[in-house]
């Protein structure tokens, strides 16, 4: 994404786009990156639904924990290591490159990550359930990230998108996870604009908390215990 806004606003000639120059879109494809590599969940994906549907998911049942509990702390664990050690680099280079970026909003911004986490975590176990039931349901997880490439902002910044598209797109959770917190540290969006982000998360987990309820007690039922 760096190279293709690099491209545009030099073959294009033009200074600034929706009001912000290009340093301003520089850095927030530098933290994009990254970011996105926190709220992106394929990885316990994947291996919720191995589980499920190779029949191993026995032996987690029998344990003390739950399924979801199981993945979700390995999940969260891994969420914050990659905060603690990754961020390092779209701080070194916005620092060195000297573009805008608010380095005080940072930890506010990350709040919001670490909150969004549970709302994506939701989605992944609520599409593993469904290896319960049928087969091939990796094809939902890559149908889940190229769209999440779109709504999240990291393809484009949400708020370049044309009404009424944009205002859609903005109450959505889905803008938690990249567009709200990258905005706000490049100083995109004002502190408004993102605290309706906990807003919108705090609904999408209100949602589908209980659909991951259902469609899990729903899958066990169904299953045999020798593989969905």
């Amino acid at each position: 994404e760096i190279v293709l806004w690099l491209a545009i606003f030099s073959s294009s000639g033009i200074t600034q786009m929706g009001g912000f120059t290009k340093e301003y879109y520089m850095g927030y494809y530098i933290w994009a990156a990254f970011i996105t590599r926190i709220t992106q969940n394929w990885m316990y994906e994947y291996r919720m639904i191995e589980e499920i549907a190779s029949g191993t998911v026995n032996a987690l049942m029998l344990r003390p924990t739950s399924f979801f509990e199981y993945y979700f702390s390995q999940y969260m664990g891994y969420k914050l290591l990659i905060i603690f050690t990754s961020l390092l680099i779209p701080f070194a280079a916005s620092h060195i490159l000297d573009y805008p970026v608010s380095f005080s909003r940072t930890m506010v911004a990350l709040s919001l990550i670490i909150y969004y986490l549970l709302f994506s975590y939701l989605i992944s176990f609520i599409i593993a359930t469904m290896a319960f039931h049928l087969t091939r349901v990796h094809s939902f997880t890559m149908a889940k990230n190229l769209t999440l490439f779109l709504f999240t902002g990291e393809l484009i910044p949400l708020d370049l998108i044309v009404e009424p598209f944009r205002s859609f797109f903005l109450q959505l959770p889905f803008a938690a996870a990249v567009y709200l917190p990258v905005s706000y540290i490049t100083g995109r969006i004002d502190m408004a604009t993102f605290s309706h982000g906990f807003y919108t998360v705090t609904i999408g987990n209100l949602i589908l908390a209980p659909i991951a309820y259902v469609f899990w007690i729903k899958g066990k039922e169904a299953y045999v215990g020798t593989g969905a």
